[in-house]
This record gives structure tokens, C-alpha cells and sequence, in this order.
């Protein structure tokens, strides 16, 4: 007798999450019974009772339970990959006899990047990051292991983002938000991992310059809408959401991701919620 295989996304809030989408699309292409579901527990206790109860493959996990996700994979002694373990920050859970505990917005940011950008050369400049959360971590463990040499962290306190810096040492630097215009001087790219965010004057940045934003609500963000105005190349915060979601879905279902367009589904959807 055949089993659902249960995976989510778990976060609050969650219902604008589009990976219920993108990984039903999959499932349904793959002919896989399956069913990914949105998950929102209302507090870390709730978060961890959830992963020790829940009848589930695993679970992809979204703001703000991420580095909540990585206390429970150390105090259940799972498997913890090496992105999760530089970034502190997990997005991925695998709840099999063993858990296991993985990060792929590190991979999601990059493909995201070279899908725009194919010879993309990181190592040529600074790069800039806004935030300094568990996305700017993984952003930054990433970003070195693509050559990067000069990260800046740009954060509203600047004592998390000096934290984070020390945490992976040389080449990467915290800026305080008052500083951001030094920050952009000549950088070549600037990636925005914070929720909330007023957008800097571009005006430094190289000619060249790539601008990405993790956000995918609206597509089209503020950040986005001026690099465009000053004429720079644009990576939107679908196209990582997506990036993240193939290893996800690999991993959890023991299947290939199917050749399936999720984005035109995925803008089909945020047109219909306006």
C-alpha cells in the first residue's frame, strides 16, 4: 500500500509563501503522491513540538524559525550540513530516522545570480549585503565560496552585523546604515536580505553593478525599481525562492526536479493576489 509523502514549509506568517506552488507543480509532474503543505506554528515551543510530532519527510523553514530549526537539529543530534553549520541557519529538514539539518539559500542565491548573469566573475569587487540575518549568513558563506573577498555587511545594528562578520573573519566588514553610501562605493553588487529596507542611493555602485532582492512580494521591489532607473542588472527574489526549492524538493522526494515552468505559475499567482 502506497504512503503520501508529507512535506511543508514552516514560518509565520506563511500564507504568502509561494512553495506550496512550486513544489505541488513538481510533485504533480512527477507523478509522486505527494503533498507539500504551509505550516504555521505560532511560537518556537510550537515550531519544536511540531518537528518531533509531525508525520512529515521534512520541511523547508522560512523567517523567522531558521536559526530555531538549527537549535533543534543540534539538541536532536541530526546531521547538520556544512552550509548550516557556517551559517548557523537551517532551511531544510529532512525527518527521517536520523534528521538532518541543510541550507540551500546559498545555492538558490547563486543559480539565481547565474541564471541572470552566467559568467558572473564575484571575485572582481565588494559585494554589498543588506541585513544580517540567517539569509545574509548564508548569503555571505555563498558568496566565499564563489571568490568573493570583499563582503560588506550593511545592518540598522551594526554590533549583529560586526558579529556575523567576526563570526567568518577576513574579507567580510560591517557597515552600519548611516555608512551605506560608502559601502556602495564602486561595488559591483548589492544583495538586499532584509525585511524592511528604505532603498540607498545607487548612484556609486559600478556601472555594471548586479542588484538583487530576496523579496519576491511585490516582485518588482523598491530596491529593484531604482537599480533599474540607474540602468543596472536586476535578480528578483522569485528567482532564488526557485534557486532554494530544487534541492529542497530532490532531497525530500528522492526524485529529479521535473522540467516544469513554476515561474510563469508562481507569476500567474502573485498577479492574482494582486
Amino acid at each position: 500500500m502506497r504512503s503520501t509523502r508529507t512535506a511543508a514549509v514552516v514560518g509565520l506568517p506563511i500564507d504568502h509563501s509561494l512553495s506550496p506552488v512550486i513544489h505541488t507543480a513538481w510533485l504533480e509532474a512527477a507523478g509522486i503522491d505527494g503533498r507539500y503543505l504551509a505550516l504555521a506554528p505560532a511560537s518556537p515551543e510550537e515550531l519544536m513540538a511540531l518537528l518531533d510530532s509531525a508525520d512529515l519527510v521534512g520541511c523547508n523553514v522560512t523567517a523567522p524559525y531558521k536559526p530555531h530549526a538549527f537549535r533543534w537539529a543540534e539538541e536532536r543530534g541530526a546531521g547538520i550540513g556544512p552550509e548550516a553549520r557556517a551559517t548557523g541557519s537551517v532551511n531544510l529538514l529532512l525527518l527521517g530516522k536520523r534528521p538532518e539539518a541543510r541550507s540551500t539559500d546559498g545555492q538558490g542565491l547563486i543559480a539565481a545570480i547565474r541564471a541572470r548573469v552566467p559568467d558572473h566573475d564575484f571575485s572582481r569587487g565588494p559585494i554589498v549585503i543588506l541585513g544580517a540575518g540567517g539569509a545574509a549568513s548564508a548569503a555571505v558563506h555563498a558568496l566565499r565560496s564563489e571568490g568573493s573577498t570583499d563582503i560588506r555587511l550593511v545592518n540598522r545594528t551594526l554590533g549583529r552585523a560586526a558579529a556575523q562578520a567576526s563570526h567568518f573573519g577576513s574579507g567580510v566588514s560591517a557597515w552600519s546604515l548611516d555608512a551605506v553610501a560608502g559601502a556602495l562605493e564602486e561595488a559591483h553588487m548589492l544583495i538586499n536580505a532584509a525585511s524592511h529596507v528604505d532603498s540607498p542611493n545607487l548612484g556609486g555602485m559600478a556601472r555594471d553593478a548586479i542588484v538583487m532582492d530576496m523579496s519576491y512580494r511585490p516582485l518588482m521591489t523598491p530596491l529593484l525599481a531604482a537599480a533599474e532607473a540607474e540602468g543596472l542588472t536586476t535578480v528578483d527574489g522569485l528567482a532564488m525562492l526557485i534557486g532554494q526549492a530544487r534541492p529542497s524538493f530532490s532531497a525530500l522526494f528522492g526524485c529529479a526536479v521535473p522540467d516544469v515552468d513554476v515561474r510563469s505559475l508562481c507569476l500567474k499567482v502573485l498577479e492574482a493576489n494582486g
